[in-house]
C-alpha cells in the first residue's frame, strides 16, 4: 500500500510495449506536434502582424491559438521524450504540473469558445450594437475572465486532487497524469471528496453548453432570415468553422468521460485522450482558415515571407 507523502514519481500508461512500435508512436506525435506548433504559430502571427484582422473575433482566435499550444505542449512532449527512452516514469511535480495545467488550458478553452460563441451572436443578430458591446475594453476583459476562470478552477481541482491520501500504487491508467486517473489511485473512502468539485465542474460545462446552443440557435434562425445569398454565405463561413471546433471539442471530452464502463479499456481510454487533447489544438488552425479568406491571405502572406526571409517583417502586412 502506497501513501502520497511517499510517492516521488508516477508511471504513465505507454503506448506499446514494442521497441519499434515505441519508436514509431514518437515519430507520429512528433509530426503532429510540430503541425499543431506550425498552424498555430502561423494563425498568431498572421493576426499580430496583419492590422486588418484586429477584430473582436481575431482577438479571440489568437488568445485560443495559444491556449492549443499550451494544452498540447502539456501533454504530448513528456508522452513523446517517454516512447523515446522506453520509460513510463513522470516525477511527482511534474505530475502536478499536468494535473494544473491541463484543466487550466481546457477550462479557459471552453469559456473562450463560449466567448466566442457569443462575439457571433452579436455580430450576427446585433450588428448595429456590435462597437460598443464588444468594444476593445470589453474584449480584453472577457479574454482575462476565460483565462482567470480557468486558473481558479484549475487550482481547485488540483488541490483538491493532491490533498486525497492516494493508496493505489502509482500508477496512472493515461499517457499523462489526469485528474480523474489520480482519483483512481486514491483511497476509496477519500474519493467521494472530489464529487462537489466534479459537481461544479460539471454545473459550469453544462452553462456554457446552454449558451453556446442558444446563441447558434439565435444565429441559424437570423442567417436563414437574410435576404441576399452573398450575406447567408458570409456569415457562415464565420460561424461554421467555430461550431466544427465546439463540436469537436465537446463530442470527444463527453465520450471520453461518460462513456459506459463496459466498453473501456487501456487501448480505447488512450485513443480518446488523444482526440480530446491532441486533435483539437491540431486541426483547429487548419478548421478556421479552411473557409476564413482573411485569415488564408495573412497566413499566405506570412508562409511567403518565411520562404524569401525578408528582413522587414513588421511593415510586410502594410505593403
Amino acid at each position: 500500500m502506497s501513501n502520497s507523502s511517499s510517492i516521488t514519481e508516477f508511471l504513465l500508461l505507454p503506448f506499446a510495449d514494442i521497441r519499434e512500435l515505441q519508436l514509431l508512436h514518437f515519430a507520429l506525435f512528433l509530426g503532429i506536434y510540430l503541425a499543431a506548433l506550425l498552424g498555430n504559430g502561423l494563425i498568431l502571427t498572421a493576426i499580430a502582424c496583419d492590422h486588418r484582422l484586429h477584430t473582436p473575433m481575431y482577438f479571440f482566435l489568437l488568445n485560443l491559438a495559444l491556449l492549443d499550444l499550451g494544452c498540447i505542449s502539456t501533454t504530448l512532449p513528456k508522452a513523446m521524450a517517454n516512447s523515446l527512452h522506453d520509460t513510463r516514469a513522470i516525477s511527482y511535480a511534474g505530475c502536478a504540473a499536468q494535473v494544473f495545467l491541463f484543466p487550466f488550458l481546457m477550462s479557459s478553452d471552453y469559456s473562450l469558445l463560449t466567448i466566442m460563441a457569443y462575439d457571433r451572436y452579436v455580430a450576427i443578430c446585433k450588428p448595429l450594437h456590435y462597437g460598443s458591446l464588444l468594444g476593445s475594453r470589453a474584449c480584453a476583459q472577457m479574454a482575462a475572465a476565460a483565462w482567470g476562470s480557468g486558473v481558479l478552477y484549475a487550482l481547485l481541482h488540483t488541490a483538491n486532487t493532491f490533498s486525497l491520501p492516494l493508496c493505489r500504487g502509482n500508477a496512472v491508467d493515461q499517457f499523462f497524469c489526469e485528474i480523474p486517473q489520480i482519483l483512481k489511485i486514491s483511497c476509496s473512502h477519500s474519493y467521494l471528496r472530489s464529487f462537489w468539485v466534479l459537481v461544479i465542474g460539471a454545473c459550469l460545462a453544462s452553462t456554457c453548453f446552454v449558451f453556446i446552443l442558444f446563441s447558434y440557435v439565435q444565429i441559424f434562425r437570423a442567417v436563414l432570415r437574410m435576404p441576399s445569398e452573398q450575406g447567408r454565405h458570409k456569415a457562415f463561413s464565420t460561424c461554421l468553422p467555430h461550431l466544427f471546433v465546439v463540436s469537436l471539442f465537446i463530442s470527444t471530452a463527453l465520450f471520453a468521460y461518460l462513456k459506459p464502463p463496459s466498453i473501456s479499456s487501456p487501448s480505447l481510454n488512450l485513443l480518446m485522450a488523444v482526440l480530446y487533447s491532441v486533435m483539437p489544438p491540431t486541426l483547429n488552425p487548419l478548421i478556421y482558415s479552411m473557409r476564413n479568406r482573411e485569415l488564408k491571405w495573412s497566413i499566405r502572406k506570412v508562409i511567403s515571407w518565411m520562404l524569401l526571409n525578408s528582413d522587414k517583417f513588421p511593415l510586410f502586412f502594410q505593403k
